[in-house]
């Protein structure tokens, strides 16, 4: 029946957006509160989906001889690999400003994707990985969807709460100071390094979750899945869109970005084949040209961050401190 051919497309859409949406709050956390000029979120996205599924596929723990743990463990795995791998980063490319950090860290997303590409006994090069577990797999499929759908829309609103609750702390405020004025964070005696640290290993361990999620959604993981121009030029216009430094934002960012993508893409599989290819490339230039659009009339984005901070019982909009 049509209509559950519809519904089956809307969960689909549902998922992604709540995966993406991840994606965009990692990203907030190191642009939007931090000033982090992270271009690198596919290769954070990649650490986290190849690393749950090793730690999970069978067909993995047939070739190297171990593991096949549940998905869970698998997605924590994701999170603490992607935090590792941020940490090292951090310290050397955080020294950087602006462009120069965008530079390194494509760099280190490249360097990520060419690594997984090569090291086929583990991650299997060209081909991937295949049978990932996917939680409730063994229900019927339309059932399947809906609840890997609770799932992450579950895991999400987890994440807003505790990514909200951390912002809204002296911590929060704290890195707005840095990003605002570093010279006078660190007059204050705030140690800036360090900071920036922290906030680029919570954003980039976010990310590594939304991969994870990804991979077990799909099942597979293929180098061609953690394309730059899906897993972050298409982040970053979400943010945009959103309004950077508003968590609310960057999900609103995130739903209006990727049903149109999506929608555009429907218009175009219908297309002869020798239009198909020229109009995919217009559904990159109108995402360009709307983001261009609201750079124009509203550079805030739809949701802007709220002026003055967040307001906390404990401390007030202008408390400042280290606690995080």
């Amino acid at each position: 029946m049509e209509w559950i051919g519809l519904l089956n497309y809307a969960v689909f859409m549902g998922i992604f957006i709540c995966i993406y949406a991840l994606l965009a709050l990692g990203l907030n956390i190191q642009w939007g509160f931090t000033g982090l000029f992270n271009v690198g979120i596919a290769g954070f996205f990649a650490v986290g989906a190849y690393t749950s599924a090793v730690l999970t596929s069978p067909a993995v723990a047939d070739r190297i001889g171990g593991f096949s743990l549940p998905a869970p463990v698998g997605w924590i795995g994701a999170m603490i690999a992607a935090g590792l791998i941020a940490w090292p980063i951090g310290k050397i490319c955080l020294r950087l400003r602006s462009d120069y950090l965008a530079i390194a860290t494509i760099g280190v997303a490249e360097i990520i994707r060419l690594v997984i590409k090569s090291e086929g006994w583990l991650t299997g090069a060209a081909r991937g990985i295949t049978g990932i577990p996917r939680p409730f797999g063994d229900l019927p499929y339309l059932a399947s969807q809906l609840a890997y759908l609770a799932l992450v829309a579950g895991i999400l609103f987890v994440a807003y709460l505790l990514v909200e609750r951390q912002i809204a702390s002296p911590w929060g405020r704290m890195m707005r100071a840095i990003r605002d004025n570093e010279d006078a964070a660190r007059a204050m005696g705030k140690d800036v390094p360090f900071r920036r640290l922290e906030a680029f290993i919570f954003g980039s361990a976010l990310m590594g979750l939304g991969g994870a999620l990804f991979a077990h959604f799909n099942r597979t993981i293929t180098p061609e899945a953690i394309d730059p121009m899906i897993a972050t030029f298409l982040v970053w216009i979400m943010l945009i869109l959103g309004g950077a430094g508003n968590n609310r934002g960057a999900i609103l960012g995130v739903a209006v970005i990727w049903i149109i993508w999506s929608m555009s893409e429907m218009v175009t599989d219908q297309l002869p084949a020798e239009y198909a290819i020229k109009a995919k490339y217009l559904r990159v230039f109108l995402i360009g040209l709307m983001l261009q659009v609201v750079l124009r009339f509203r550079p805030e984005g739809l949701l802007p961050e709220p002026r003055g901070g967040r307001k906390t019982p404990e401390a007030g909009a202008t408390g400042s401190g280290d606690a995080p």
